[in-house]
C-alpha cells in the first residue's frame, strides 16, 4: 500500500509503454484497459501519451520519483472528485427545475475512505480514520432541516433499515443496522449505539494487509492484529487524531483499555463474530487469495 513501493505505474498511474512494467502490473493493466474501443483509445492516448512521454524523458529516481507518483495519483484522483460533484448537481439541479426535491430523498454516501499519502499510503483497508469513515449527506427537504449535523455514530449497516422505514416497509429482525430516520429529524435516540466493530480477514490478499478486528467509540480505538501475529494497538482519538502514537502499554490508559477489551468482546458476541468462525469462513470462502498468489508468481517468473 505504500505510494513509494505498490503504487504501480500502469494499473494505478496510466503509464504504459511496452516492457517498462512488471509482469503483475500488465497483467492488471490489461484486464482494466482490455475493453475501451479505438475511439476510447485515441482519446486516451491524446491526454495520457504527452504526460507519459514527459514523465520517462525526466528519468525520475529516489525521492523524486516518489513525489511524481504522488503528484500524478492524487492529482486524478481529484479530478475524479470534481466531475463527480458536477454532476450530482446535475442530478439536484434537474431535481429542483421539476419539483422533485421535496419527494426525493437523496443520499450521498460512498465506499469506505481512501489513504491519500496519510502514514504513505494509498488503498483502504486498515482500521485506522482515513480508511474507516465515510461521507454521508442527506437531503429531503420534508423532514431533514437544511445544515443540521449529528455526531452520532452511524454505519452503512443502518442504510438499509433507513431505506425501508421512509419506504413504509417492515424491517427483517436479521437486519444489523437501526433506522437514522429518527437523527435525520434531528433527535438522537437514548439507546443509539456508542460503539462500533470492524474485522478486516482478507489475508493473504490484495496489499497483504494483516487481518485485525477492533472497536471503536468516540474518543478511542483498540485493535488486535491476528492470525500469523498478535498485536494490539490504541489510540486516543482526542489527543492523537492522527493515530501515530500507540498507548497500548501506556499505564495511564490501563482502565481504559479494560473498557475497551470488555466492550470489543461485547461486540464479537452480538454480531456472532469469533476467531473459529473467521477460520471456517476463510475455509470456504478463500476470498483474493488465488489472485495474489497468481500475482505473487508471475512476479517470481
Amino acid at each position: 500500500m505504500s505510494i513509494a513501493h505498490d503504487l504501480f505505474l500502469a494499473s494505478d498511474l496510466k503509464i504504459f509503454p511496452p516492457g517498462k512494467n512488471d509482469k503483475a502490473d500488465q497483467e492488471l493493466w490489461n484486464s482494466s484497459y482490455s475493453h475501451l474501443n479505438e475511439e476510447q483509445r485515441k482519446k486516451w492516448e491524446a491526454y495520457y501519451g504527452p504526460k507519459n512521454k514527459a514523465f520517462y524523458n525526466a528519468n525520475f529516481t529516489g525521492k523524486d520519483l516518489v513525489r511524481y507518483k504522488y503528484q500524478r495519483f492524487i492529482k486524478d484522483y481529484l479530478r475524479v472528485v470534481a466531475s463527480a460533484d458536477k454532476n450530482i448537481g446535475r442530478i439536484l439541479n434537474y431535481l429542483d427545475k421539476t419539483n422533485l426535491s421535496k419527494n426525493t430523498i437523496v443520499i450521498y454516501t460512498s465506499d469506505q475512505g481512501f489513504f491519500l499519502g496519510e502514514h504513505g499510503w494509498f488503498d483502504k483497508r486498515f482500521m485506522y480514520e482515513e480508511s474507516i469513515r465515510m461521507p454521508l449527506l442527506v437531503r429531503y427537504p420534508r423532514e431533514i432541516k437544511p445544515g443540521s449535523v449529528t455526531d452520532a455514530m452511524v454505519l452503512n449497516l443502518d442504510f438499509a433499515p433507513t431505506f425501508l422505514d421512509f419506504a413504509g416497509v417492515p424491517e427483517p429482525e436479521d437486519m444489523q443496522g437501526r433506522s437514522l430516520r429518527a437523527l435525520l429529524k434531528g433527535k438522537t435516540p437514548e439507546d443509539f449505539r456508542t460503539s462500533m466493530y470492524y474485522h478486516y480477514y482478507e489475508y493473504p490478499g490484495w496489499h497483504m494487509v494483516k487481518r485485525h478486528y477492533g472497536v471503536r467509540t468516540k474518543r478511542y480505538k483498540l485493535i488486535h492484529f491476528y492470525d500469523d501475529i498478535s498485536a494490539w494497538e490504541m489510540y486516543d482519538l482526542e489527543e492523537d487524531p492522527d493515530e501515530l502514537h500507540n498507548v497500548y502499554a501506556d499505564r495511564a490508559y490501563t482502565n481504559t483499555k479494560k473498557q475497551l477489551k470488555n466492550e470489543l468482546n461485547s461486540l464479537r458476541e452480538k454480531f456472532g463474530d469469533s476467531d473459529e468462525l473467521t477460520k471456517r469462513f476463510l475455509q470456504e470462502y478463500p476470498g483474493e487469495k488465488p489472485m495474489i498468489y497468481r500475482y505473487l508468481k508471475v512476479e517470481k517468473q
